[in-house]
């Protein structure tokens, strides 16, 4: 790491680089040091870059926004730290051409990211640059799986009374109908349900089988939909199609056990997710806060 102080900020700058997959430089700058002017930033990644770690891309558009992704070496250098430990991108993380393709959905997300970082600073919870963990792999039988695009580690409130959250993410820019949007609900409430068998081993009352989530969470995590790429009506459109999906699921316990909510990105952006700007797609009516809610 020729010219990186591996010890501080340039360390966490490629680890956020590694777990986010990709950002642009504001965005970059915002999450791991909004204290200092943003040439610190600019400066720190130019040191990744000269030392292999870290490469870019400008795009053609958005006034030749330059966005951030880590290289190969710094993929490799990075999961070898503790605080990186089981983070596992993918190889595409690293490739310039699949950061073209996926750089509008990946930068949305790390939008998203930003915006309960920067809601977290201003209400003194805790929620720190790497508490945001995209694309975490969940099986749930028959070779499929859920991923998340990110899971959310969050602290509300103060060391006395506050409360442990985590939430699952969904990022949505109506690249998609709304029956497959809803159809993630379905999905979820299969993770929710899914216990894995073992070959030769059957459940006993003093070994019983359990849900496969219960290994990594002690709670199953809420599940935030957040709606960009559409205005107002397209996002009343597909709140009702999770509505819907919801009421078809309404005899299993998923939805009594865990909060389902969504909200547009505008809005998450305009008064922050602690605001009351989400719908419980049970009853979209109602207009909560995230982590209060129910």
């Amino acid at each position: 790491m020729t010219n990186v102080n591996a010890g501080a900020g340039d360390r966490l700058a490629l680890a956020v680089l590694v777990q986010y997959r990709m950002a642009t430089t504001e965005q970059k700058h915002w999450v791991i040091a909004p204290g200092v002017r943003i040439e610190q930033t600019r400066r720190r990644l130019a040191r990744l870059r000269e030392a292999g770690l870290a490469d870019r891309i400008t795009l053609p558009r958005a006034g030749r926004t330059r966005v951030w992704f880590p290289t190969r070496y710094g993929v490799q250098l990075a999961c070898e730290w503790p605080e990186m430990r089981g983070r596992r991108p993918s190889r595409t993380v690293s490739d310039p051409t699949a950061v073209r393709l996926k750089v509008g959905h990946a930068l949305t997300v790390t939008e998203t990211a930003l915006a309960f970082l920067k809601d977290a600073r201003r209400h003194d919870d805790l929620c720190r640059p790497l508490d945001w963990i995209p694309e975490i792999h969940h099986p749930i039988g028959s070779g499929e799986a859920v991923i998340p695009d990110a899971l959310l580690y969050y602290r509300h409130g103060s060391d006395d009374d506050g409360s442990m959250l985590r939430a699952f993410v969904e990022v949505d820019r109506a690249t998609m109908g709304p029956e497959r949007l809803a159809a993630k609900l379905t999905a979820y409430a299969r993770l929710h349900g899914y216990v894995p068998t073992v070959p030769g081993r059957r459940p006993t009352l003093q070994e019983p089988a359990l849900e496969d989530w219960r290994r990594r969470y002690p709670l199953f995590p809420r599940l935030l939909f957040v709606l960009d790429g559409t205005g107002p009506t397209g996002a009343k459109t597909r709140i009702r199609a999770l509505r819907a999906a919801a009421r078809d699921l309404a005899a299993f316990s998923f939805l009594h056990d865990v909060p389902v909510l969504a909200a547009p990105l505008t809005d998450l952006l305009r008064d922050g997710p602690s605001a009351p700007v989400w719908r419980p797609v049970q009853d979209p009516a109602q207009q909560v806060a995230w982590h209060s809610w129910p």
